[in-house]
């Protein structure tokens, strides 16, 4: 079952899935951007993240980026919040819950978040909640639905920071710079892969943030910035038929030797013995 709605002032919209029997999402596939908060309510089972195989345990949420590509092995057991930044997005304050906050730009990697007894039963009442809200059909529909996207924002991110801020929290204004890093990536990792960039953007030095970054247990800033250009890579490669010199040219090397060692370098296999590798993997169901 899909419930959809848009706020007709924005044209943002927000979706909500349960018991769907085929779900998932194809990177570049579409014109439509959609961070995802999925709930896996039934078994342990696997998940395929930008073809990588990742097991997804019972009871817990996945935070999913904008620009991944996804399915489930039990897509029926799954719900799932699905929203566009027209809808919610808060950029400049709030960033702990914003598009732009822990969950998706926090740089920890892929975040399984687990959900004890009392935060089960509070997800199956905000699941409810949404359910009710869906339905009713009035002219506070959208702040309504805002207003409940917020909270399961504000409660996963609490979970998700208790579980994987295995020290001290960063200081505000220290996860503030983690933040705006990652967000910097994400808007220039085509044209610009040295950490000096980043660190002239956010008035540092690439040792200083190599320090923060490292003291806080994150990956450091060249990690980051390779990693998202190889994310980007394998999507380009698996869902699209652009050739390796096309490839190149959008991720912004020199040409396709410079990328292809790039490639090897990271992932010790070229091109081609990764691609077939590749489509041994479930396909996504859109």
């Amino acid at each position: 079952m899909k419930h959809a709605h848009t706020d007709r002032r924005t044209g943002g919209i927000i979706h909500f899935l349960q018991n769907e029997p085929f779900y998932g999402r194809l990177s570049d596939q579409s014109d439509e951007r959609l961070f995802t908060i999925a709930l896996n309510s039934g078994p342990d089972q696997e998940v395929y993240i930008d073809n990588i195989t990742y097991t997804f345990p019972s009871w817990s949420l996945l935070p999913l980026f904008s620009n991944q590509s996804f399915s489930f092995e039990a897509p029926e057991q799954v719900s799932a919040w699905q929203y566009n930044r027209d809808f919610y997005c808060i950029v400049d304050h709030d960033n702990e819950v914003s598009c732009a906050g822990f969950l998706f730009f926090g740089s920890y990697g892929q975040l399984f978040i687990h959900l004890d007894q009392n935060n089960r039963k509070m997800l199956q009442r905000l699941s409810s909640d949404f359910v009710e809200e869906f339905q009713t059909q009035d002219s506070t529909q959208s702040e309504m639905l805002k207003t409940l996207l917020k909270r399961l924002i504000i409660i996963a991110t609490r979970l998700a920071k208790a579980q994987y801020l295995k020290t001290q929290s960063p200081s505000a204004d220290h996860f503030l710079i983690i933040r705006k890093y990652n967000l910097l990536v994400d808007r220039n990792y085509k044209t610009q892969h040295q950490v000096q960039f980043y660190a002239n953007e956010l008035n540092k030095s690439p040792k200083t943030l190599s320090n923060l970054f490292a003291r806080h247990h994150h990956k450091l800033p060249l990690q980051i910035i390779h990693d998202r250009i190889m994310d980007q890579a394998k999507r380009l490669l698996f869902y699209t038929d652009k050739s390796v010199k096309e490839i190149a040219y959008e991720l912004g090397f020199e040409d396709a030797a410079h990328f292809s060692r790039f490639f090897k370098n990271i992932t010790g296999q070229n091109i081609t013995q990764y691609k077939t590798v590749g489509h041994h993997l479930p396909p996504i169901h859109q």
